[in-house]
């Protein structure tokens, strides 16, 4: 199949990983309400037609955090990409830096940072806080060092959402020869996958953060070492702790409230990604883009607010820049693609976004990104 939409590199995904990956990827908390939530309501959103206007010019580039995006749409971090192709992390790092948009690394990426940041443009760093502040300060020092140029701080997971999919598929709760065996099912099920990533795309660990865990063998024992250490009496204060490493530019995600927004100023931000983690944690609270305009009023003239969470298109893009938000990040589409045909697929992708963005641009009379606002919506509808 030749993908034209994000539909297609899900789809293409599908066939290709493991089905515990798959799930991993596509899945959400509990009954994936608000997984669902977040692409509803933003498909829910009318976009105003307008026509006769000379679109000769478009112009996608935003400037924000002392960078240039050449479109304003950015890799979120995912986790474990090293498992969707081979070195997962650094062939989609270099697609977003051949398309001009930033790549944002996780802290359970399977490539270190270093590994990273020297195939290319140093990324944007994904930091969770664990209970191991040596260590953090270590971490903090080796992502600067790096190059990184913006620190994410994602403050929704002092506990990893209880996801049914993941026990269905094996990827959570089996263990002994049940995990054995199913792991050796699934990949032999999947020879291209297996030649690919399992056979060629070692080592399987948790890059970032693989120096605190030893005699650690699969990316599920990281992920295993890593929940028991997430810290859940991080509060604000602790942004000082951070600030104290960090020199650079902090953005929060995972803010949904505007009053977290607002805390998230106080607290020094820089910024803040409107975000519930996908649908990924807290199911049955309300997509990202429907509470995006309240952030956006809470605290819009003075942190750069972005959105993460249910964007599958161009047109997606533009409706949550006319609501507001200065870019979007994207997680799921890049990792469907990725793992649809690696870094080609992924580049293939923001082409497509890239294509979406600029017909909405067109049929709405819209010249520049930097220009959107709700005068493009059709609030009536």
């Amino acid at each position: 199949m030749k993908p034209a939409s994000v539909a297609d590199y899900r789809e293409l995904a599908r066939r290709r990983l493991p089905r515990m990956l798959f799930d991993y990827i596509d899945g959400g908390s509990y009954a994936e309400v608000t997984l669902g939530r977040n692409v509803s309501d933003l498909e829910a959103i009318a976009l105003r037609q307008r026509v006769m206007r000379d679109m000769t010019e478009l112009d996608m580039t935003i400037a924000t955090l002392g960078q240039t995006w050449a479109a304003p749409v950015g890799l979120s971090p995912v986790g474990m990409a090293g498992m969707y192709g081979r070195r997962g992390e650094v062939q989609a790092a270099r697609a977003a830096a051949d398309a001009g948009v930033p790549f944002c690394l996780s802290t359970m990426g399977v490539c270190s940072v270093e590994e990273v940041a020297a195939a290319g443009t140093p990324p944007w760093f994904q930091l969770y806080m664990l209970k191991d502040r040596g260590y953090m300060r270590e971490l903090l020092a080796r992502v600067k060092a790096a190059g990184c140029p913006v620190l994410t701080f994602t403050v929704d997971l002092p506990i990893p959402g209880s996801r049914y999919r993941d026990v269905r598929s094996g990827f959570t709760g089996a263990s002994g020869v049940e995990a054995l065996v199913n792991e050796a099912w699934q990949g032999l099920t999947h020879p291209a996958w297996l030649w690919d990533v399992w056979l060629n795309g070692r080592p399987h660990t948790l890059g970032s953060v693989a120096g605190a865990v030893s005699g650690r063998g699969k990316v599920t024992d990281f992920l295993n070492w890593i929940a028991r250490n997430f810290d859940r009496s991080v509060t604000w204060a602790d942004l000082d702790f951070v600030r104290q490493e960090w020199d650079r530019p902090i953005v929060i995600k995972g803010i949904l409230d505007p009053e977290d927004a607002r805390d998230a100023l106080r607290a020094g931000a820089d910024g803040v990604i409107v975000s519930n983690h996908g649908g990924r944690q807290l199911d049955g609270v309300r997509s990202s883009v429907s509470v995006l305009p309240r952030v956006v009023d809470a605290v819009g003239g003075e942190l750069e607010v972005f959105l993460d969470g249910g964007v599958r298109s161009g047109l997606d893009v533009l409706k949550a820049l006319a609501l507001g938000a200065k870019g979007c990040f994207v997680g799921r589409p890049w990792a469907y693609a990725l793992g649809a045909g690696g870094q080609a697929m992924v580049a293939r992708m923001l082409g497509t976004l890239k294509n979406e963005l600029a017909v909405a641009m067109i049929l709405t009379g819209c010249t520049s990104v930097r220009k959107a606002d709700r005068t493009l919506l059709d609030i009536a509808a």
